[in-house]
């Protein structure tokens, strides 16, 4: 029998399991407990089942921004140099008011670009959540809190409109996924899209999965610009015909029309999860993927919707000896049996399949020792990892906790070989970042297409870039008022004590409430998406 959840769970605050705690952002500071001594678990929130989903119509839109930029060959060198990343643009994810004034209006790009700079209908179903190029970089696919895919396709170049290959215009848009109530537990599914994944093209049609809380779903975005017209039993509304008037036979034809893009669910993985999926991912035999959630991983076909195969599962027979829980899982680049995945007391684990159906037994297990004049009460909290990523090459993993990146090697299992510090400013303002809940923040990285430069973000809506050759760093901030297109991102720094220099900002001033969780880094290029709240920055590198 599972525990019941605590009175501080919510919709918006969720219990943090295994020794971090309890998340308690739904009581007043004068309401919550005390803090968890260290070894003591919180429990898991009860097992909510899944409900179905229903087909969605596909909503056509226009493109909206047009700023202008040129593309950036891939250049190490001037990855993490001073003023080397310019503005290409600012997107802003479509709210339910700027779709409906996009679908009245038949210049839609002229709609966009006005009414879009000019209001800022922000919700918190807008707020960006996930960030992910496709594997040639032509496509860009964010998710959002309220179940959206928003899909931002590439310029073509042109030779008169050179400048313009760096643009992201609007591709598609669809409701992924629609709020859930389960009547017999009386909880809510968030329609909230967690990842998106793609797969590499096969044909003309584009395929990506994208999860919420509890249901996995693969849709194809398809292009249309060709109607059928001539049908013997059906007139041009589409109403059946007498037969008695029909007198002739007619061959029916395809007629040019508007582009229209589609998008349809070809499958619904669900009922499969009971607890929250964090994190999904495509093997590389293309044929499976896999889907964890806080205790187990699932092995899934493609072509199988039914039925999915428990890699992994952690959970104990006494749910009171939980120490632990799955933050983030993903498939080896080039080994279809390997995968690795992270816990929240900061340890990895690599599996091998082929060892056993049930990979409980890692093959491979990552730790760093704790240096015992550094632990506090809260050092099982900052050392949760909240994100893992293979590097291109398989050879790395990068692993991002609360305060820092590390890279390990496959080969090295005691100590990472390379520890960047993200903001370690903030190591004295902990007290008040679990009091505000910003401790339980679950910042993503990303490798460049060489895997010599990581990103990830920060607060105040400052985001960190570590070159492994040259070991520079520096900090950019993607900012509204700093959104003319290809304006130079200066660096920011952060100054801790002491007296202030006039390019500086006191670590007292930061902004929690901006942060940047979510990024992406084009495969072959320097071009990287920055999500902030519902603004989606697209940076490249300047070259000339």
């Amino acid at each position: 029998m599972h525990q019941p959840p605590p009175a501080s769970c919510s919709r918006s605050s969720r219990c943090e399991c295994a020794r971090v705690g309890v998340r308690v952002s739904a009581l007043a500071p004068s309401q919550r407990p005390a803090p968890l001594p260290a070894g003591s678990p919180a429990p898991l929130p009860p097992e909510p089942a899944s409900r179905g989903t229903s087909a969605l119509l596909p909503v056509r839109l226009g493109p909206w921004c047009s700023p202008t930029g040129s593309p950036a060959p891939l250049s190490c060198e001037t990855g993490c140099g001073e003023g080397s990343w310019i503005l290409v643009c600012r997107l802003l994810v479509p709210t339910q008011v700027n779709l409906l004034s996009m679908e009245e209006d038949i210049d839609t790009r002229k709609i966009n670009n006005s009414f879009l700079r000019d209001h800022s209908y922000a919700t918190e179903a807008d707020i960006i959540s996930t960030v992910e190029f496709n594997h040639t970089g032509e496509l860009l696919a964010t998710g959002d809190k309220g179940g959206r895919v928003v899909i931002f396709q590439r310029e073509q170049e042109s030779k008169n409109q050179v400048h313009r290959r760096g643009e992201y215009n609007v591709y598609s848009t669809f409701q992924s996924h629609e709020p859930e109530f389960d009547y017999l537990k009386s909880l809510e599914i968030e329609e909230k899209i967690n990842k998106i994944r793609w797969l590499p093209q096969q044909n003309a049609a584009y395929f990506l999965l994208s999860t919420n809380d509890k249901t996995v779903k693969l849709w194809k975005v398809s292009e249309r610009d060709k109607r059928p017209e001539g049908y013997n039993l059906k007139d041009e509304e589409g109403r059946l015909r007498d037969p008695a008037t029909i007198t002739t036979l007619r061959v029916p034809v395809l007629r040019p029309m508007d582009l229209m893009v589609e998008a349809t669910p070809r499958r619904v993985f669900a009922n499969a999860h009971t607890y929250h999926i964090n994190s999904i991912s495509v093997n590389s035999d293309y044929e499976t993927y896999m889907s964890a959630d806080d205790l187990r991983i699932n092995l899934w076909n493609f072509e199988i919707t039914n039925q999915s195969f428990n890699i992994v599962d952690i959970k104990p027979a006494n749910m009171e000896e939980l120490t632990e829980v799955i933050t983030a899982a993903e498939f080896h680049p080039h080994h279809c049996n390997t995968f690795v995945y992270s816990s929240s007391k900061g340890t990895i684990r690599l599996c091998d399949m082929r060892a056993s159906a049930l990979c409980d037994r890692h093959t491979k297990f990552f730790e760093e020792p704790e240096d015992p004049s550094n632990r506090s009460f809260f050092s099982e909290i900052i050392s949760s990892i909240s994100d893992v990523k293979f590097s291109h090459s398989g050879r790395y993993i990068m692993t991002r906790d609360y305060l820092t990146v590390k890279v390990w090697d496959l080969n090295m299992e005691n100590r990472p070989i390379e520890t960047y510090q993200v903001h370690d400013y903030l190591r004295s303002k902990l007290c008040s970042l679990y009091e505000n809940d910003c401790i339980f923040d679950k910042f993503e990285c990303v490798w460049n297409g060489s895997d010599s430069v990581i990103m990830t973000g920060s607060y105040n809506n400052f985001f960190r870039m570590f070159d492994r050759n040259t070991k520079r760093d520096v900090t950019l901030e993607a900012s509204r008022e700093n959104s003319k297109p290809r304006a130079i991102l200066k660096p920011r720094k952060v100054c801790v004590g002491g007296k202030r220099r006039k390019d500086e900002i006191s670590v007292d001033s930061l902004d929690f409430s901006k942060k940047i969780l979510h990024t992406a880094w084009h495969p072959s290029e320097n071009i990287i998406a920055v999500a902030a709240t519902n603004n989606l920055y697209i940076f490249q590198d300047k070259v000339n």
